[in-house]
Order: structure tokens, then sequence, then C-alpha cells
């Protein structure tokens, strides 16, 4: 090409009767042409010029230099071209010009385009951008450039985990759904659904995580063990229990269709869910699924096990003493949050029959106990395993419901069971009948009710000796025969050794309490007692520092006795190590005002103090005015309460309803009723308040982590709150 388009220049030049003189430069030769006017003369050393053997770098240095020789080729060229009347001579100055810069151009596009081996040919939309009308071009909307890809699946992992970390679920998920697969388009992996589904399992968010568990099969990822640990735990945490109970036997019955094996941590995430969600039978149900599949019972097992007791109100405190006695027999020691599960059964559940759990609690362990196993024993063709302490826990569970009748499926192996725990409490009866008739000495005599035992003493009034504790694994104490009524919380506590004993159990197995146990023992020790009076001092022993919630509790439980001045008695102490009151305290508080000039006092304070009062605070003064019938204080709240602009909750709206009714009885005209004579107005005051007052709107436990939709999608959003609603 080049040395074509040589020669074409040189023949148009020619043309016009210049004449030049050709010089060629290379690394490997020099060349030079006389003047010539004839083209031909020229053209015989460009031929020699093509047929050198020269190197490709070589060519590209090639220079050829075409100068004006003599100022008469000017004249002749000048002459000739007037006479023969060219065409040319309507060529303007400027055209002349960029001819000469062209000519001083010559050669040097080479370097660009003589390397170039593959050319790209346009599209038919670029050849017909020139066809086009100037107002189409207007309309057309702007093409955006893709998005270029600068992130990984795993980055997003990362990203979505410190976002799922800081207590932001709602931006995790709008990252993971917007940007990762809509504007980078990047396929995701399993481990970016499972951190997904993980975040919306501790939150309950249960209809997302199994809307990200269905999408993901639907891209053909395989989900593993971590996933499934996610979604059981979404099913326990999630605030409506049946809906989560449902969730989790419809996942356990598709992993059992496809036979899928679960390791230990998912086993103790679908304990847990039966737990909260279900009851203790269910949970023996999976524990009994475990021990057959061979997994080693641990001690949070039976932390699990002690949840399921706690979900019984009525009978969950003996049934946590045997599931704790059945962890000390299988060798596994308790560890804080064992300890804090104890108490809380003790705070919310009861023992249920007395006699019955006389029999349990009080007799031998060897009469009682299920037998232990070994998983190393020696099977057919097998070799033997570690020596592990395995559970009996068909017998475990009729041990524990001895009381409820056995269904017509009952097996052999329970029938005796059933049969040994009956001929081990016909035993203990003869022997407490024997005890009775035999009477010693009067320092013998049978104790029909454990006496709580305070702080500062360790024997029981008038025995003088010490009562047992039904968390050691063996009670020998002949002297006790029975428990009596055992109602109150410190009741519970002083079966466990009252706070001292349950303390030195815990040091006993090694744990050291941390800040919810105390704040738990400040629950269910006795009110006014020397054991109450000495928690600070236990804080400062352990060396605990007290949070806001174990003041509130020992607030709370002043106020519900009706001392206001000993709750507020613990503001200065609170004071002095570092807290403030919040808005609990002031709830707590608000218990105790039971008469109008404490209640407006508190809120006076409140106010001064530059706390705004909440519902909570209004339920609980409502409550206070509503149990002494004192209508002129809850027209003083609703008043208060209107200035304030708080609007008022449900359990408000409940309240003051049943106080606005007339008692199922009440007479007027019978007789004079001089706490029901204001109720009337009372009532007129409340259906004029109730109108003029906006109601609080209970907010969806899932607003927060959902993400906020486009103008565009506000259609999908309602179909998504109707399914809510079913789901609800």
């Amino acid at each position: 090409m080049f040395r074509i388009s040589t020669l074409r220049h040189l023949r148009r030049h020619y043309s016009l009767g210049q004449c030049y003189s050709l010089q060629y430069q290379s690394p490997s030769l020099t060349w030079s042409s006389s003047a010539c006017k004839d083209v031909g003369s020229i053209a015989p050393h460009l031929r020699a010029l093509r047929l050198g053997s020269l190197l490709s770098s070589q060519c590209r240095t090639l220079s050829v230099s075409l100068t004006l020789q003599h100022p008469d080729c000017t004249a002749s060229r000048n002459s000739r071209s007037r006479s023969a009347q060219s065409p040319l001579d309507a060529k303007s100055n400027e055209e002349r010009e960029q001819d000469n810069q062209g000519l001083e151009d010559f050669g040097t596009h080479a370097k660009s385009y003589s390397s170039r081996k593959v050319f790209r040919k346009t599209s038919p939309e670029l050849q017909s951008l020139q066809f086009r009308d100037p107002e189409d071009a207007e309309e057309e909307p702007e093409v955006k450039p893709r998005a270029v890809q600068k992130n990984t699946a795993y980055w997003y992992f990362l990203q979505c985990k410190k976002l799922i970390k800081g207590d932001k679920l709602a931006e995790a998920l709008d990252m993971f759904q917007s940007q990762m697969l809509k504007v980078e388009r990047l396929q995701p992996e399993e481990f970016n659904y499972t951190v997904l589904i993980g975040g919306c399992g501790r939150v309950g968010y249960i209809k997302k995580a199994f809307k990200l568990y269905n999408n993901m099969k639907k891209r053909g990822l395989v989900p593993t063990d971590a996933t499934y640990t996610a979604l059981f735990n979404a099913c326990a945490e999630c605030p409506w229990k049946d809906s989560g109970l449902e969730h989790a036997l419809r996942l356990q019955q598709e992993l059992k269709a496809k036979n899928i094996q679960l390791n230990l941590i998912t086993y103790h995430a679908l304990l847990k869910t039966h737990a909260l969600c279900s009851d203790l039978r269910a949970c023996f149900h999976v524990l009994k699924e475990m021990v057959e599949k061979g997994h080693v019972i641990t001690q949070e097992t039976f932390n699990f096990l002690l949840i399921g007791c706690i979900k019984d109100k009525e009978h969950g405190f003996r049934f946590a003493l045997q599931i704790w006695r059945q962890m000390l027999k299988l060798g596994r020691e308790p560890d804080a949050h064992s300890y804090n599960l104890l108490l809380r059964a003790a705070r919310d559940c009861g023992i249920g029959d007395s006699s019955l759990a006389s029999r349990l609690l009080l007799q031998s362990e060897e009469e009682v106990t299920p037998k232990v196993t070994r998983a190393g024993q020696k099977l057919r063709g097998r070799k033997e395993r570690t020596s592990e302490r395995t559970i009996n826990v068909e017998a475990l569970e009729q041990q524990i419901f001895v009381d409820a009748p056995a269904g017509p499926g009952v097996t052999e192996l329970k029938k005796e069971t059933l049969g040994k725990t009956l001929k081990s409490m016909t035993l203990n009866r003869k022997a407490e009948k024997n005890l009775k008739e035999q009477e010693v000495s009067s320092a013998l005599v049978p104790v029909s009710h454990i006496v709580p035992v305070e702080s500062g003493s360790n024997l029981v009034a008038g025995v003088g000796v010490k009562p047992p504790n039904l968390l050691d694994l063996h009670i020998n104490n002949p002297h006790v025969v029975s428990l009596g009524t055992v109602v109150t919380p410190s009741d519970r506590l002083g079966l466990m050794g009252n706070m001292d004993g349950f303390l030195a159990k815990m040091q006993e197995s090694g744990v050291a309490p941390d800040i919810k146990t105390l704040t738990l023992l400040a629950e269910v020790v006795e009110p006014k007692s020397q054991s109450e009076s000495s928690l600070l001092s236990v804080l400062e022993e352990h060396k605990i520092k007290p949070d806001i919630s174990f003041f509130n509790t020992l607030v709370r439980k002043r106020s519900k006795l009706g001392d206001l001045e000993g709750a507020k008695a613990l503001l200065p102490i609170l004071v002095d190590r570092g807290l403030a009151p919040n808005l609990p305290t002031f709830c707590n508080l608000a218990i105790a005002c039971r008469r109008k000039k404490d209640g407006l006092q508190l809120l006076s304070d409140m106010k001064m103090s530059g706390v705004t009062p909440n519902a909570h605070v209004y339920s609980a003064l409502i409550n206070s005015a509503m149990k002494r019938l004192d209508y002129v204080y809850l027209t003083e709240i609703l008043r208060d309460m209107q200035s304030c602009q708080v609007p008022p909750n449900e359990v408000i709206i409940r309240q003051l309803e049943f106080a606005a009714q007339y008692p199922a009885k009440f007479d007027r005209y019978k007789s004079k009723n001089t706490y029901l004579e204001k109720i009337d107005g009372f009532r007129g005051y409340y259906h004029s308040w109730l109108n003029s007052m906006a109601a609080e709107e209970s907010p969806h436990p899932w607003d927060k982590y959902r993400i906020p939709l486009k103008p565009e999608e506000e259609e999908d959003g309602e179909e998504e709150s109707t399914a809510s609603k079913g789901t609800r």
C-alpha cells in the first residue's frame, strides 16, 4: 500500500508539471535519485525498492521527501496550466495549501496502520445513524453503559456478615438483592444465602428466611448443615410459635424424605425449636432420635431440655430438678447458663403435686435414676468405640411424666420402667410410715415442711439438722420425709439451698456467677430478707459490675409490695454507681404510686428531669388507680396523658374499658357505694377523651427488617402484606 500510494502521488504531481528529487533512507541503505520530470524514470527505482528484502521495522522508517527543484519548473507549470485551461484553476489557495501540508505529512500515518490486521465491521445500527431524523434522536432514551464488575460473591458475603453483626439486617438484604443480583448480576453462592438466613433466624424473620431458602434451591445451590441450623433457629425465634412449629415440622419431614443426616448443632437448633414452640414431650422425641443416630448428649443438650421444662408452668420446677440430676448422673458439668435456667424455673414454674414431688425428689438415686449405658459396648462385627455414657430416654421420659396416663401403645420397656418407679414409691411410703411409728426421740420428729434457711443460719428451726439441697445428686437425710407447700419463688429457692447454698453449689462446680445470675436471684429471694440486703455485697465479692436492669429488678420488687419510699431509696445507690434511671425505672416506681398525689408527683418529676412518660408508665398508673376504684385519679391520668400527646396502646384501651364498666351485681338504687359514686363522670370523660386521642398502632415485628419498596413495587408490597397476615 505504501509503494502504490507513493507512485500515485508522484503521478499526480507530475501531471501538474512539478519536478522532484526522490530520497530514501533506512538503516540498511541510502538511495537518492536525481531531479526528473518524468515519472517513468522514478518508477523503476520504486520497483527496485519493492523487491528489496527489508524488515518490517525498517519499513516503518521509510521516508520519502518531495521538494521543488527549480523555479523555472514552477513558471513552466503555471504557463502550461494556463495554456491547457485545466479545471484545476477553480481551486482556491486554501486547497493548495492543504495539498502542500499533505505532502509534508506524506507517509507518517503508516506507523498507525501498518501493523493492524483486523478491522471491525460497523453494525447496522451505527450505519443507520446517518439516516436518522434529528427529532427521533432527541426522543430516544439514553443507553446506560453496563456496570463494570468490581466485587465477588465472597466480598458480598463479608459485607453482609458485617452488617448483620451491626444489627443492620435490612441493609444487608438490600445489598444482596439490589446491588449484587440486579446491578452487578453476580451468581450467588451457598454462603451468601446462608449468612442472610442466619441473620433472619436471629430476629425470627421466618418468612424471609424460607423465601431465601426456596430461591437458593431454585438456583441449584445445595444447602449445608449451617443452612438447616439457621432455618430451625428462625422457627424457634418466630414471634408466632404455632407458625414456627409448623415450618419446623415441615422442614423436618423434608429432610427425612431426602435422607439428609443432621449434625449435633442442627439437632440442637431443632431441640430449641420444640422447647420454645412445643412442649417437653416433643423435646424427648428429638432427644431419642439424637441418641439413635449416635450423637453424644452434651451439657448444651440438657440446657435446651431445661428450656422445655420452663414451658410447663405447673410442673416445670420438678421437671427441671429431674433433668438436672440426670445431667449430673451422666457426668456433664453445668455452666452459668444452666444455673440461670434453674433460677428461671424457680421464678416462673411450680412444683406440681407435693406428694408426688416428694417421692420423686427425696428417694435414693439408685431407685429413681434410669439405667445409664455406655455407647462403647461391643456390637456384632463392630469395633469398640470410646466409652461414652448414654441415657435411656424412654426410662427418663416415663420417670418425668409418671403422673400422666399411659397411652394404648405403651411398650414393654415403658411398662417395666413404670412398674419399677411405682414399686420404689411404695417402698418409700412404707419407710415413711415406719419412721413415723418409731419416734426415737423428740429431736427426730419428721418434718412436714422445709423451711427456707436464711444466709446466716444453717439449721432448720426446731430440728437442728441441715436441710437437703435438691441440686445434689445423692440425698441421704432420713429426717426429711416429704415436701410441704411450695408456692412462692423463695420457697423453691429454699429447696436449692437458698441464695448461699445456690452460690456455694456454683462455686463447687467451678462456675462464677454473672450479672444475669444475680438479677434472677434478686427476683426469687424472699422480700425484705437478709439475702436481699446482701445482694450488693455479693456483687462486690465477685467483682461484678451492676447494670440498670439489676436495680430495676430491686425497684420493681419493692414497688409490688407498696413500699414507694423503699423503692425511691435505691435511686441514690443507683446514681452513686454511675448509672442513670431510665423509663423502666420510672415504670417500676409507678407500680407503687397507689395514691393520686404520688402518681402526679412522679409524672411531674419525670418532666422536670427531661424524661417524657410513655404508654407503659401510664399503664402502670392506670392499673394502680383501677385497683383502688379511684376514678378521680383515673381522670387526672387521662388528662395528663392528653396534654403530653401520648397515644394509648391496646393494653391501656383494654384497662380503661374494664374500668368504665359497671360491676355485674351493682344496683345504685338498692344501696350506696362510695367507691362507685363517680363512675358516671369518669365514663363521660373517658368517651370524650377516646374520641380526641389517636390510638397507637402496634408495629409489625418485621417492619424494620423489610426493604423499602420502590413506587413500581407497591403492588407487590401489598400482596406481601396480605400474605404476612395469613402467616400470622
